[in-house]
């Protein structure tokens, strides 16, 4: 798995309204683009994404971060979502100032 060390922004923070991206969600789309490898060897499509959120605060729900950060993955690599037909998703409760994710792309 692929890990990046930056706190997930959750879905709530990430758009206002219907679909307007918020600023906080722009600050990070630009700094995750810079954090993700400039390649990844991806297998044909249909893909299966794992996702491991490693969250500071208990109250954060399991699935707020994944769409944000999955279009961002999706952005940098060329990936149109719909070709993503699985899932897996975990939560580890991380120390504030630890917060990461990490990725794997896979077929499915």
């Amino acid at each position: 798995m692929i890990k990046i060390c930056i706190k997930p922004l959750s879905v709530n923070e990430a758009f206002q309204g219907r679909k307007f991206k918020t600023p906080k969600y722009k600050a990070y789309e630009k700094h995750t683009l810079l954090l993700l490898p400039s390649k990844i060897t991806l297998p044909p499509p249909p893909y299966r994404i794992d996702f491991e959120f490693g969250l500071s605060s208990s109250l954060s729900d399991w699935d707020n971060p994944i769409k944000p950060t999955q279009d961002i993955i999706c952005k940098k690599y060329g990936i149109n979502d719909k070709l993503i037909s699985e899932g897996n998703v975990k939560k580890i409760k991380v120390k504030k100032g630890e917060e990461y994710f990490r990725f794997k792309i896979d077929s499915a």
